[in-house]
C-alpha cells in the first residue's frame, strides 16, 4: 500500500510518523509548500518520497490512500480540484475539526471509483510544525469517522484498522451534524474558555501563584490562531449555543457565591464531582 499526505505538519507528520512505526514496509509519500519540511521527513525516514505543489498530481496517482491534512476551509477546495488525478480504487480521508460545511461542499464530487470517509483524530498539541511530531500521539485517543452515503464498508474497516495499530483505543462513526455539536462542546468551547481565562489575567506574572490549576485549564490557550478562528466561525451555531449554557453554569455559581449560599454551592459541586467521575467511566 501506498499512503500519501497533503500537508506535514504537526498532525500530518504523526500519523506518517505513527505509521512508519507500525508498518516499516508502507510507502509513504508526502507533499507540502515547505520543502525543508519535505527535506527533513525524507531524511529522518519518515516518508520515502517527497512532492512538491507542483507536483501533486504525480503523487495522488500513486496513492491508495490519501490524508488531507489541511486547514478545514482548505480540504474540499483540494479535493474537488483534483478529484480527477487521483488514483483509481483510493481512499480520501481528512482531519478536519468540522464536518457539516465540509460534507456539504463535497456533494459534488463525482468519482464514484473513489471512496471519501471524512475522520477526525482526537488528538494534537499546543505545538505547531513537523518538528513536533510524533509516533505516539494518537496512543489511547479516540477518532471519529463520518462515512458519507457512497462510503464502501471495506474502507472504513482498513481506515479502522490502521487507527488502531497506531494507538486509538475507540473508532466512532457518526453524522456531521452530531460529530459537529459535540466537538464544539468537548473541543472549540474548552478552546475559548482557555483563551479567555488567559485574556482574564491581570499581570503575566500571576502563575508565580500558580499549583498546576491555571496551568492544566490553559495548556490549550497556546493556540494556533489562524486554525482556531477558522474551527470557532464554521462551528459558530454550535459553538455559541454551547458558550451560552455555560455562561448559565457560571452565572449560577457566581450568584451563589455572591449571597454566600454555602449549602446550594456545596450541592453543585457534589454534582458536579459526581458527574465528571461518571464521564471519565465512558473512556
Amino acid at each position: 500500500m501506498t499512503i500519501g499526505f497533503i500537508g506535514l505538519g504537526l498532525m500530518g507528520g504523526s500519523f506518517a510518523k505513527a505509521i512508519r512505526s507500525v508498518h516499516p514496509g508502507t510507502v509513504l509519500t508526502a507533499c507540502d509548500k515547505n520543502p525543508s519540511v519535505l527535506e527533513d521527513a525524507v531524511l529522518d525516514g519518515t516518508i520515502n518520497t517527497a512532492y512538491s505543489s507542483s507536483q501533486v498530481k504525480d503523487m495522488l496517482g500513486l496513492c491508495d490512500l490519501v490524508f488531507v491534512c489541511l486547514y478545514p476551509a482548505a480540504v474540499a477546495p483540494f479535493i474537488l480540484e483534483h478529484q480527477n488525478e487521483f488514483k483509481r480504487g483510493a481512499v480520501i480521508t481528512d482531519i478536519a475539526g468540522v464536518k457539516v460545511k465540509l460534507m456539504q461542499d463535497l456533494q459534488s464530487f463525482s468519482r464514484s471509483d473513489v471512496d471519501i470517509i471524512l475522520g477526525h483524530p482526537m488528538a494534537g498539541s499546543e505545538r505547531e510544525g513537523y518538528t513536533h511530531a510524533r509516533a505516539d500521539i494518537f496512543k489511547g485517543r479516540n477518532y471519529i469517522f463520518i462515512p458519507l452515503s457512497t462510503s464502501k464498508p471495506e474502507s472504513l474497516q482498513m481506515l479502522k484498522k490502521l487507527a488502531s495499530d497506531i494507538g486509538f483505543t475507540r473508532s466512532i462513526e457518526t453524522t456531521a451534524e452530531i460529530h459537529d455539536h459535540k466537538i464544539a462542546f468537548t473541543s472549540q468551547l474548552c478552546h475559548v474558555i482557555a483563551s479567555a481565562l488567559v485574556e482574564s489575567a491581570e499581570d503575566t506574572e500571576i502563575t508565580a501563584f500558580g499549583g498546576g490549576s491555571f496551568e492544566d485549564l490553559t495548556r490549550i490557550a497556546m493556540i494556533n490562531a489562524p486554525l482556531w478562528t477558522e474551527l470557532f466561525i464554521e462551528n459558530k451555531e454550535d459553538l455559541l449555543h454551547h458558550i451560552e449554557v455555560f455562561e448559565k453554569s457560571l452565572k449560577h455559581f457566581k450568584t451563589s457565591i455572591e449571597n454566600n449560599s454555602s449549602g446550594e454551592l456545596k450541592q453543585s459541586l457534589e454534582k458536579v464531582r459526581t458527574r465528571r467521575i461518571a464521564m471519565a467511566r465512558l473512556k
